[in-house]
This record gives structure tokens, sequence and C-alpha cells, in this order.
């Protein structure tokens, strides 16, 4: 199996290693990744400028790795570009979660949904982060072993995975959809100037079955994911009404 590693971190990130060294227990793994950080870039992609392709500055341990001036989508077909043949992508492990709302904008979820555009099965990893660097040797077991399963035992695909620092299980989530109280925060600068913070707040309680939900109670979430944005049940509805009113 030809594996392609990115994430939305940069090329110099913890999680981008660990992950490419669980990879490396699965097949013949090359890392391809933007070379800054690119967080809630969302599928961004770049049409407007050239884009350059660099070796590591770091190294990888028996793995060749680039870093590309682009976004993590970029970074994907750039990679599949320059490696022919992959079978799989992986974006992260990144640091913080990405459940819920997040989805919509996260870089590493979009390396894994541009995958999936291309005709590769796409896997996005994240992990939570908080005052501390997250303790990737811990993680290594867990992520192995959920990689194992979506490997052998799932079909071509997107699939978002969340891992918690400790897990008990595995759950098999929807995404968590609620709403939000969008919330500005100013601010001033040290130079006085006016800034400001863009925040929310949860106006819903988590549903049972999210990822939200599974991460809250420190199961590992593995959400399968679609590209088709379609509302089916809207449609179904607006067709009926407009097949009524051609009837009448």
């Amino acid at each position: 199996m030809r594996i392609l590693i990115t994430n939305d971190d940069g090329i110099y990130s913890p999680g981008i290693a660990a992950l490419a060294k669980i990879a490396l227990q699965f097949g013949e793994v090359f890392i391809v990744a933007p070379d800054v950080e690119q967080s809630s870039m969302g599928h961004a992609v770049t049409h407007s400028r050239p884009l350059s392709v660099k070796k590591s500055p770091i190294t990888f341990e028996g793995i060749e790795a680039f870093r590309v001036n682009g976004t993590p989508a970029d970074c994907v077909a750039l990679g599949t570009h320059i490696y022919t043949h992959i079978d799989l992508v992986l974006s992260g492990i990144n640091m913080g979660m990405n459940i819920g709302n997040s989805i919509w904008h996260s870089g590493t979820l979009a390396a894994a949904k541009q995958a999936v555009l291309l005709g590769i099965k796409g896997i996005a990893f994240s992990t939570s982060v908080g005052s501390t660097e997250p303790d990737f040797e811990a993680l290594a077991l867990p992520v192995a072993n959920t990689l194992e399963s979506l490997i052998t035992k799932t079909d071509f695909g997107l699939f978002n995975v969340n891992v918690p620092p400790n897990s008990h299980g595995l759950q098999w989530t929807r995404q968590s959809v609620r709403l939000y109280d969008g919330k500005v925060v100013p601010g001033i600068d040290p130079m006085g100037r006016k800034h400001y913070w863009f925040t929310v707040i949860p106006l819903e309680e988590t549903e049972e079955g999210t990822d939200r939900w599974a991460i809250e109670h420190d199961f590992i979430s593995v959400t399968p994911l679609r590209l088709d944005l379609t509302n089916e049940e809207e449609l179904r509805k607006i067709n009926k009404e407009v097949n009524q009113e051609k009837v009448e």
C-alpha cells in the first residue's frame, strides 16, 4: 500500500511525524505538507500563483518528505502528482479536535476530502491539545488500531477520526451540528489599536451518538462523511410540490 501523509499544522508539527511513523506499519509512506501552519484554511486551493515543492528541512526516518508553500488541499493534489498510484491519504495528527461545526473549516479534513475528490480513500486524524503538547507515544496504539480497522473493514470513502488522550473504546458517530451564538470580543493591542477575537457559545446540548458526545465520554470518534451536501429531504419536498403543481 502506498500512503501519502499531510496535515494543516505544517511540516514541523510533531503530529505528522507521529502519524507517518504509525503509517509505516501499513505500507510505503510519503510526506507532502505545508511549509507553514494552515489551520482553519478549509478546502482552499491556490490558483493565482505557482506553487513550489522543496525537500523537508527536517528528516523523517525512512520517509521521503517535501514541503509546499500552499494549502493542505494543494499538498494532496501535488503529492498525488509526484507520487503516483497512491492508495490512501492520511491527514494529521492535528493539534486540536475537529468535531462538529469545525469540520466545515478544518484544513486537516480538507486534505482528506481532496483525496476523495481524486478517487483515493481519505482519513483525517485529530487529537485534543491543552497547555502541553499531546502525548503522541500514548496515542500511537489507539491510532494504529483505528487505522487498521478503517483500512481492512471499510471501503472507499472519507473518514474523520478524533482521538482523546485516554480513550477506552471506539464509537461510530455522526457529525454534531449545533446552533451557536456568534460572539465578537473586542480588544486593544499593545500599540493601542483595536482588534477582535471571534468565538462561539453553543446554544444546544450535545446529542448522544455524535462526534462531540463521543469525545466528551473519552471514546475515539470515527465519522464517515460524504462530499454530496444535497439536502435530499428538502429536494424531495420541492420536487413533490412542483409535480403537484404540474398535475393541477
